[in-house]
């Protein structure tokens, strides 16, 4: 069976500049089983509802702007699985997670940059389920453990955000071996909480982490975590570092 997973995806450049994380992801992605088919939740979907994906060729969005020429000139051309996104939909639906699919959605950066480094070929469908981050980290639980049924059938489901991510506390002189205290103290606390099992303190954790609004003055990109906790259940680290002085690269997955 498949694994869930988080992911910490960075900046877009890791599709051109994939550092410690990329040989990570491309190891994780040998030591899998071949997925049939990959459900991401990223943070870069947030919407008030909850969407999934229908199209059949869906494009690769360049959602971000002031990077490289080379870095729009990348596409990931995955098919979509339309009928897989029915049966997602209906699941959720099922849950009590009132949902529906939207057809014209194209592959957000959270998606494309992490799978272009664990599958370049881009052969194995894809499909997003947005992410309604106003609903917290309660209802990425629930979504997740309504889609974790699939991880029996050949579907890889993934979270993709980043362990701690406040763009505006980055250093961007920082070598590799500088990591503030603060993000530090952060990442490891939700290591502990995950180890521990404790899904009480880590929906809470905007109360009980330290420096937990210094790391994510928003939710959105801690909430896949919360996807990839719900679909899955024994956790393990893949990989863990900092960029940038304060931006967690970490990737976990639950078996």
């Amino acid at each position: 069976m498949l694994p869930s997973l988080f992911i910490s995806h960075g900046s877009p450049m890791l599709a051109l500049q994939p550092g410690a994380s990329g040989p990570a992801l491309a190891g994780l992605a040998n030591a899998l089983p071949r997925p049939k088919v990959i459900v991401v939740v990223s943070a870069h979907w947030e919407s008030r509802e909850l969407l999934v994906t229908s199209g059949a060729q869906p494009e690769t969005w360049h959602d971000f702007y002031g990077f490289p020429p080379a870095l729009y000139a990348v596409q990931y051309p995955a098919p979509g699985e339309p009928a897989l996104a029915s049966q997602v939909n209906q699941l959720l639906n099922a849950a009590g997670l009132p949902a529906r699919l939207d057809a014209q959605r194209p592959f957000d950066h959270g998606a494309w940059v992490p799978l272009s480094l664990m599958y370049p070929d881009a052969s194995i469908p894809v499909i997003q389920v947005s992410l309604p981050s106003q609903m917290g980290p309660g209802l990425q639980v629930k979504v997740g453990q309504a889609l974790a049924g699939l991880r029996a059938e050949g579907v890889l489901l993934v979270g993709s955000g980043s362990i701690t991510h406040n763009l505006g506390e980055l250093d961007w002189h920082a070598g590799p071996g500088v990591i503030e205290p603060w993000a530090l103290a952060f990442r490891d606390w939700v290591v502990e909480r995950l180890k521990a099992d404790d899904q009480a303190a880590l929906l809470d954790y905007r109360k009980q982490a330290p420096f937990a609004a210094r790391n994510h003055p928003s939710d959105e990109h801690l909430l896949p975590l919360f996807f990839a906790l719900g679909a899955g259940d024994r956790f393990g680290i893949v990989h863990q570092g900092f960029t940038l002085g304060a931006l967690g690269m970490d990737i976990y997955r639950f078996d």
